[in-house]
């Protein structure tokens, strides 16, 4: 299987994940089980999660996941971000949407989904980054909510969520980078009813392996290989690592890690006036005159 068909594949099995949980958004249900449920079922057609399913409610923009004995349940008029990756053989696809749970689509996701279908339009080989994050900054303002100005869409290379382009949701006049054919981005504008920017809050339940650095604790030692052998340089769950260790050895080698710098902590992200935040993402392959949208 060669690059394109891998992208291909993964955007496929993330589509039909997200056909298959929407029924699950409802009052009561659990993030617990919307996130198990997310990560077996991209196993059990054939890819791989390639990020923990982030399940971040209201102001909160991204980088929430349940762990194991996490009671939080949905209720009416939440706004739930379901942010999910798939990769096959490493190449991912990443994609995103917002429910109103328990009732139907408001203005303000409306307008961030409008904001993504638009950006996609200007997607070419030869297109500039900012004129993206034009389209996409003029669409939710101008349908009067903010774009979230330090949130942003990125390059996806093999094993690499991130790889170091950024698609921002505001036009900025230094973002000059063209798109070439070929590349992999994820496009996924924010938009909220608040002032339009995110601060980290703890605690951080999402981690990602960075490099191999000397540390005391035993514990610590077996985890970092363990993380680096299961996932790679892909961000993994406090979740998937509870009953490795009790939970005790787990958080205290997990902060060892982070001290040490073998780890990255991605702390939760909330609007930083409390607004209510909405999210949609694709992700796309360059082609000279438009875009492959994989998921």
């Amino acid at each position: 299987m060669d690059e394109v068909e891998a992208l291909i594949k993964a955007g496929e099995i993330a589509r039909q994940v997200k056909k298959e949980v929407a029924p699950m958004i409802k009052p009561g249900a659990k993030l617990y089980d919307i996130a198990e449920f997310v990560e077996k079922r991209i196993v059990e057609l054939g890819g791989k999660p390639a990020f923990p399913c982030n399940l971040s409610i209201n102001e909160q923009a991204a980088h929430y996941t349940p762990y194991k004995g996490d009671e939080t349940v949905l209720k009416e008029g939440d706004y739930l971000k379901l942010d999910l990756g798939v990769h096959v053989d490493g190449y991912i696809a990443d994609t995103a949407l917002t429910f109103r749970v328990g009732m139907e689509p408001d203005d303000l996701m409306e307008a961030v989904k409008e904001a993504l279908d638009n950006a996609i339009a200007t997607v070419r080989a030869g297109a500039r980054i900012r004129d993206i994050g034009k389209a996409i900054e003029d669409t939710i303002r101008g349908k009067g909510f903010n774009p979230i100005v330090n949130l942003s869409g990125h390059k996806i290379e093999r094993y690499k969520l991130h790889a170091g382009i950024s698609i921002p949701n505001v036009y900025r006049q230094a973002d000059t980078y063209e798109l070439k054919e070929g590349d992999v981005f994820a496009i996924e504008p924010f938009g909220t009813t608040g002032a339009g920017q995110v601060t980290e809050v703890p605690p951080a339940l999402i981690f990602m392996y960075v490099r191999d650095r000397p540390v005391r604790n035993v514990h610590a030692r077996r985890l970092l290989i363990r993380i680096k052998n299961e996932y790679k340089t892909l961000p993994f769950a406090y979740r998937w690592l509870q009953g490795f260790l009790t939970e005790g050895q787990l958080k205290l080698a997990l902060s060892q890690l982070e001290r040490a710098g073998a780890i990255y902590a991605y702390p939760i992200l909330r609007e930083v006036r409390g607004g209510m935040v909405a999210q949609f993402e694709h992700t796309m392959i360059v082609e000279k005159d438009g875009a492959l949208v994989t998921t």
